[in-house]
């Protein structure tokens, strides 16, 4: 005895011969009908996509996972361990206070009662902060290679990760500073609540620069080469070792465009509660930090689907 089979009933319309869309389907769209004659459609990213942060939120241990095993490895068969954290600045500042506050005369220009020693300091923690998480950043996608070909994350996760090792140095060197500060007998005032908010401003500055860069590090890498000079010629057009005063007022607005110069001058003003800074300027650095974090945001996210292919 035998049986025929027929063969199944179609559950989607052929696709016209010229390969032309539906009425109704936009070019690029996948449209797949089911069993039940229901339509999924699948439509490829347009525009300049945004972070999906709530997705971000969820690979929140992967995010603390990766940050402690990079300070790990950044300290790892090493001598002196955190102590770079507390010799690198201690010997900058020494040697700054020789060539900028005796020689050039830097101190001289100083508000009274402030020491050159504790000005540098206060304006080069901010920038080896900003330094350190602008290098990382830079360098976290390229170094997280393996990960990127293995498995799926938001590949955000990597830059971020690089903002916790920076902060480890951040908080040994704000002890220090507490220290110079007790040696001089210098008091903070209640303005010292404003420092998070200026060393906040910081790390989105530092984050805010290293997107950008980073994406393009994975396609050249030249710009994990050209970075560390940038940095620090940054340093010499930032008030690390001088006071903003040096600066013409004619030139003032296209100086406070640099983010740093508005984090570091709210920085020593919080701690120090001297004369206010210029707002209006501080604010020009703050809305130049924001639109180069969104940029960066946008850029990053839009390139991140080829980094796996390109490295």
């Amino acid at each position: 005895m035998s049986s025929t089979l027929s063969p199944p009933a179609e559950t989607s319309s052929p696709l016209p011969e010229n390969g032309a869309a539906s009425a109704g389907e936009r070019p690029g769209e996948l449209i797949a009908t089911g069993f039940d004659d229901r339509e999924t459609v699948i439509r490829p990213p347009s525009g300049w996509p945004f972070p999906d942060f709530r997705e971000l939120w969820q690979f929140r241990d992967l995010l603390s996972l990766l940050t402690l095993r990079s300070i790990a490895v950044r300290y790892r068969q090493s001598v002196l361990g955190v102590g770079w954290a507390i010799v690198r600045p201690v010997v900058s500042v020494l040697i700054f206070t020789l060539i900028f506050g005796k020689a050039a005369g830097f101190e001289d220009d100083l508000p009274s009662g402030v020491a050159y020693p504790v000005f540098a300091f206060l304006g080069l923690v901010p920038w080896m902060f900003f330094a350190a998480a602008l290098g990382g950043t830079v360098q976290s996608v390229v170094g997280g290679s393996d990960m990127l070909t293995k498995v799926y994350f938001p590949r955000l996760v990597l830059p971020l990760s690089n903002l916790g090792v920076a902060a480890v140095d951040l908080g040994i060197q704000i002890v220090l500073v507490a220290l110079l500060m007790a040696w001089y007998r210098i008091v903070p005032t209640a303005a010292i609540v404003a420092l998070p908010a200026f060393l906040l401003l910081t790390a989105l500055a530092a984050l805010a620069g290293g997107l950008s860069l980073t994406a393009l590090n994975v396609k050249y890498r030249d710009v994990g080469q050209a970075v560390p000079f940038f940095v620090q010629a940054g340093m010499y057009l930032s008030p690390v070792i001088y006071p903003p005063t040096f600066i013409p007022e004619k030139w003032s607005a296209l100086y406070y465009l640099n983010p740093m110069a508005g984090a570091i001058e709210g920085v020593r003003w919080s701690v120090l509660g001297t004369d206010p800074p210029q707002w209006g300027y501080v604010g020009l650095s703050v809305v130049t930090t924001l639109a180069l974090l969104a940029g960066g945001l946008i850029y990053f996210k839009r390139t991140e689907s080829t980094f796996a292919d390109v490295i």
